[in-house]
């Protein structure tokens, strides 16, 4: 390149100088391309329009990220390009004046287009393919004019395209700044819907907005997962992930989704976090009845978190149901931790819902036995439960407690004779049952 302009030089000056040119010699070179760019950009100043229409039908023919915008309003995108081209192409003429404007128009379209989704690479195309037009019409005007002043224009096509190169940064900053806010101001609205379907606060209008919003079908089958960290524990500050290891289908990504396959839709209460989880079926539809099972199965939590899944529901409106459900699933969690799946822990259930009641069947049928001294009373208690959980067999109970079916039939005479029960009435079965998950959820 310094050959070919000292070479060009040259002949402007009428000689080929051996050694480097003086700086005057460069200044006055310099001037007198700059006075060939000026009247060269007057001359496309003046035909902008025919400009603006070529730039449009290449843009139209060459950058297909383009095509549906002037397809679905031509005049607009044309409006939007002679705006451009008259800003840009003044800057070549006079800098200071239309400099301050060229930047904004740059600033605007990185905004108009980054709202519309066209993506970004086609926007920096789009304005290189016009610094190319203009480059390629300022050397056609300026040959046409006077060929021999041609060379001339090797001295300001670095400026020129550092211009060119300037303003694509500006719209490329413009068009991430906007993207950014669009992307916020998307899921901030994503967050108030699921929050809004998960207290059951959403308008029934507002139900089809939500299912087009999140990408989720209205009439779907649905759960929701409820996590918390154990009483006493660690507790979230803000609206952070749940302490809780969710496989690739279930775990919670920087932002919400909803595609089908990808992670559910978190909500981070006060006192637990939410997740709207999308099941087979459809309506009325009883699906998989093993899903919601499969899912507990699936989650890795940590020690002491606790998680309940509701049952399912029928659409999204129902979500607010689904949420209730699944705050009763998590209140029945051991307060050491663990998964409950509401559907498998019904009389649990029952018991937390009213936490009073509950109190007061436990202070009913095991009042009775406070009265012990507590390590004597916690054998007992333990070994009816152990004989509950072996559906009634004293011999798998003694086998878990490691002691004789007749030690266990004898506490569990003991019990009956302290508490007034028959556990072969089926009626005391169930009452001492849930007097027991009372005392177990409760403390009671």
């Amino acid at each position: 390149m310094p050959q070919v302009v000292r070479s060009r030089i040259a002949v402007l000056q009428g000689a080929h100088p051996a050694a480097p040119l003086p700086r005057s010699f460069r200044s006055l070179a310099d001037r007198a391309a700059v006075e060939v760019l000026h009247r060269a950009a007057r001359v496309l100043v003046a035909s902008l329009p025919v400009l603006t229409d070529r730039l449009v039908e290449a843009l139209y023919e060459q950058e297909p990220g383009y095509r549906a915008a002037i397809d679905s309003d031509r005049a607009e995108v044309w409006q939007e390009v002679h705006h451009s081209l008259r800003h840009n192409v003044g800057s070549l003429i006079q800098p200071r004046e239309f400099r301050d404007a060229a930047h904004r128009t740059s600033r605007w379209i990185g905004e108009i287009r980054a709202e519309q989704g066209v993506p970004l690479d086609a926007v920096l195309h789009a304005f290189r393919m016009g610094g190319a037009m203009v480059w390629q019409d300022l050397v056609d005007e300026t040959a046409r004019r006077d060929p021999d002043d041609v060379r001339l224009l090797v001295h300001v096509a670095a400026d020129v395209w550092n211009f060119v190169d300037e303003h694509c940064g500006i719209v490329a900053d413009a068009y991430r700044q906007a993207e950014r806010r669009l992307s916020w101001r998307r899921e901030n609205q994503q967050r108030l819907m699921v929050a809004a379907l998960l207290d059951g606060t959403a308008r029934i209008a507002d139900v089809c907005e939500a299912a087009a919003m999140l990408g989720l079908p209205e009439q779907g089958r649905y759960a929701v997962l409820a996590v918390a960290s154990a009483p006493g524990g660690p507790q979230q500050q803000g609206p952070a992930r749940p302490p809780l290891n969710l496989p690739a289908a279930l775990s919670p990504g920087e932002g919400l989704s909803a595609a089908p396959g990808a992670a559910p839709l978190w909500h981070t209460g006060p006192d637990a976090a939410f997740a709207i989880l999308r099941l087979t079926g459809g309506p009325g539809d009883p699906g998989d009845p093993g899903e919601l099972h499969a899912i507990a199965d699936a989650l890795d939590a940590p020690a002491g978190t606790r998680a309940g899944i509701g049952s399912a529901v029928d659409g999204l409106a129902a979500l607010g149901d689904a949420r209730r459900l699944a705050e009763t699933a998590l209140r029945a969690c051991p307060a050491s931790g663990g998964t409950v799946v509401l559907d498998e822990h019904l009389p649990d259930a029952l018991v937390v819902s009213s936490p009073a009641l509950g109190s007061a069947l436990a202070d009913r049928v095991l009042g009775p036995l406070d009265r012990l001294d507590p390590s004597d009373r916690d054998v007992i208690l333990e070994t009816l439960t152990a004989w509950l959980d072996a559906d009634g067999s004293a011999q798998r109970a003694g086998a878990r407690l490691y002691c004789h079916r007749n030690t266990v039939l004898n506490r569990l005479r003991r019990f009956e004779q302290l508490t007034g029960r028959c556990l072969t009435r089926p009626r005391d079965a169930v009452e001492v049952s849930l007097a027991l998950a009372a005392r177990r959820l409760l403390g009671a």
